[in-house]
């Protein structure tokens, strides 16, 4: 019998992707998941595959090292009976001298890039012939992998959807700023895989990282140390919040993760300037996401930095509502990081399900700078001892505040303040642009029997805490939106609910502030020395905060933090009342011009109104949306924008892909910075 012949091969990259749900990531390379059966089709010449004569077989192979006993090398054979637990090939049909065969990998198998070779073999007579490479993906669609989500919807926005919204702004306004995740763009995968073999687990062993890919847990830590560069590591964003990013981009700047990546990427895995939690957050989605691992963004407000480790957060301010000293113990205004969905085989049964991983540079966890996955349900039933890095983010949501209030003559008075920390923990909705509060994954209800319980575990004593002076409230409260370029009010309201007259003194100090907790100068000031509250009723005590005071030294986070300090003089009881107020930037308006259709031009009319009372020099607007404009698009305008001008420009684009997309537009200049908005454009397919 003559030799078998391979003489061409097709491995149907469409057909596959698109079976796969890969088909966005282009048809120029083949990408599936694991678990699920790929067809390939090979084509003989001079004669037809005969079964029984000859013999077809298959090698995979990935990472530098593939070793059958590492997981990282198969070698098997075509057969109608294919066992479960390894790699697979079956015949699927025959059509003259072509051949359709089925390969499957285990739903256990090793991610990354692989390449495949084929041997025929008649009689003693063999050959071999590489076929091609492929990326294998986790596969959330399959029960058997460890990152098996059950819900289409949940599978279509954690996994596939390359658009999103982070949460921003104070507990009080809470914002939301688009984000182009971008996993499937061109290039995205092949950086990601770049990024776990430059990974300094993959430098010391390569076998032994490549032989634990199959694991999201380790996956995910080795994400969460690379997305940031404090272990000098060639990761991919260097961490800056000190509001001098003159030599690279502030991190309000960017809207997406792409630009980030091929930043990285293009300037030989040179870490990338500046990256702020959110940005730290949204790149580790996005590779995840791309990897095939269920991931979304998740903003805890009012975030505890505990470094003691000790629950508590002792901040100092003086008479005047200042900070007397730096405590290394903060409270960011909002903290974000990543949930990704996985199985916990490597813990007791229960812990399956969301994972917090936290790639913003905080805390070291066996000697690195990274943080996870430690399961949601760990933290709400306080496991202080499981991994990883549990503790921490329990602080991050539980911790208390206590404010000591440090008189002239050195006495520190510790002031009533109720619980603050871990509020509106928020990410953005399956299939909707709303946002959803998921608090209650994270804690029990304040005050439950089972917050009492956990605490009790977790030996954090509370309840000192949150018995409130009965006798005066205060609170902090804003008129109306505070708008930049414009004054505004804040109110101190002094409740005083006894029989009794009271007589106090009443501090109110402004103060421009970043989200990570740190403040400027002041910009608005009042002490009353002498307010007399009548019993049962209400004060409301006005302070004025006024642009020319505020405007200069507010930060990009716009962010002015408002303390109350309530002095009552008959017994020197102190309360404290802190409220952080957002400043609104005006809104950009995007109107679409023409109807929207796959590969038809479009126009996009983008304007926005100066509020402020000077120009604005500098105006740049960059535009993007993955499947609508073709990268990013920068209009940088020639003239300044005068008061109450309108900055406005036309962008031309030509949408790619059929569907709901989102055009995301930032507006910068040097009044104005890190101004965002976006429009959701449905495009319909083009006809066939």
């Amino acid at each position: 019998v003559a030799d078998l012949v391979l003489e061409t091969w097709d491995l149907q990259c469409e057909r596959n992707g698109r079976e796969h749900r890969t088909a966005e990531m282009g048809c120029q390379q083949l990408v599936v998941r694991r678990g699920q059966p790929f067809t390939i089709t090979l084509h003989f010449s001079g004669r037809s595959y005969e079964e029984g004569v000859d013999k077809l077989a298959f090698n995979v192979e990935t990472g530098p090292c593939p070793i059958e006993t590492s997981g990282t090398r198969s070698h098997f054979a075509v057969t109608d009976f294919p066992e479960e637990s390894g790699w697979s090939a079956v015949v699927q049909q025959q059509d003259g001298d072509s051949l359709s065969v089925s390969l499957c990998s285990p739903s256990s198998a090793r991610i990354g890039r692989y390449s495949l070779t084929l041997e025929t073999s008649t009689g003693y007579q063999g050959t071999s012939c590489h076929i091609g490479d492929f990326v294998l993906l986790f596969n959330a669609w399959h029960p058997e992998d460890t990152v098996f989500l059950r819900d289409e919807d949940e599978r279509r926005e954690y996994v596939l959807s390359q658009q999103g919204l982070i949460y921003q702004g104070a507990r009080d306004y809470i914002t939301s700023t688009p984000w182009n995740f971008g996993q499937f763009e061109d290039d995205i995968l092949s950086i990601c895989l770049k990024l776990l073999d430059t990974n300094p687990k993959f430098l010391r062993d390569q076998n032994r990282d490549c032989s634990r890919r199959n694991d999201p847990v380790y996956i995910g830590r080795v994400v969460s140390a690379m997305v940031n560069c404090n272990d000098e590591d060639r990761g991919v964003l260097a961490g800056r919040w000190d509001n001098n990013y003159e030599d690279g981009m502030s991190p309000m700047a960017w809207i997406g993760s792409v630009d980030i990546l091929k930043r990285w990427k293009k300037f030989g895995c040179q870490p990338v300037k500046y990256g702020q939690c959110w940005v730290f957050a949204a790149v580790a989605c996005t590779v995840m996401r791309c990897l095939g691992i269920p991931s979304r963004v998740v903003t805890n407000y009012n975030s505890a930095h505990d470094t003691n480790g000790n629950l508590v957060i002792d901040r100092y301010l003086s008479e005047t509502g200042e900070e007397e000293r730096r405590s290394r113990d903060m409270i960011w205004n909002f903290h974000c990081w990543v949930e990704s969905w996985m199985a916990r085989p490597d813990l007791a049964p229960g812990y399956d399900g969301w994972q917090v991983l936290d790639p913003t540079p905080q805390e070291k966890s066996e000697g690195v700078f990274c943080c996870g996955p430690a399961p949601v349900r760990a933290i709400k039933e306080g496991d202080l001892r499981l991994k990883y890095d549990i503790p921490f983010i329990f602080a991050e949501v539980n911790a208390d505040v206590v404010y000591w209030v440090v008189q002239h003559d050195g006495m520190q008075k510790k002031s009533t303040h109720s619980s603050v920390v871990g509020k509106n923990i928020s990410t953005k909705s399956v299939g909707r642009d709303s946002r959803e509060d998921i608090t209650h994954t994270y804690k029990y209800p304040e005050g439950s029997e089972k917050e009492r319980e956990v605490f009790a575990k977790a030996e954090h004593e509370t309840s000192s805490l949150r018995e409130e002076d009965e006798g005066l409230h205060l609170k902090i409260k804003l008129s109306e939106g505070a708008n930049n370029g414009h004054d505004f009010d804040v109110f101190a309201v002094i409740n005083n609910n006894t029989d009794t007259e009271r007589v106090c003194r009443l501090m109110l100090c402004a103060r421009t502030a970043s989200y990570n907790g740190t403040v400027g100068p002041q910009c608005g000031m009042k002490d009353l020395l002498n307010v007399t509250i009548a019993p049962w009723t209400e004060e409301r005590v006005p302070l004025r905060i006024l642009y020319e005071k505020y405007g200069e030294s507010l930060t990009q986070d716009n962010l002015i933090k408002v303390v109350a300090l309530l002095t009552e003089y008959q017994t020197g009881d102190v309360i404290v009342a802190i409220r952080d107020v957002y400043i609104q930037n005006p809104e950009i308006k995007i109107r679409i011009l023409g109807e929207p259709m796959q590969k038809r031009k479009l126009v996009a009319e983008i304007s926005l109104v100066n509020p402020l009372a000077v120009p604005l020099n500098n105006c740049t607007f960059v535009v993007e949306g993955t499947g609508l404009t073709d990268g990013q698009q920068i209009k940088e305008l020639e003239e300044p924008v005068e008061p109450q001008a309108v900055a406005k420009f036309r962008l031309d684009f030509v949408p790619s892909q059929a569907g709901l997309h989102k055009l995301m537009v930032d507006f910068e200049s040097d009044k104005l910075t890190g101004v965002k908005g976006y429009r959701n454009v449905i495009i319909a397919p083009q006809p066939k």
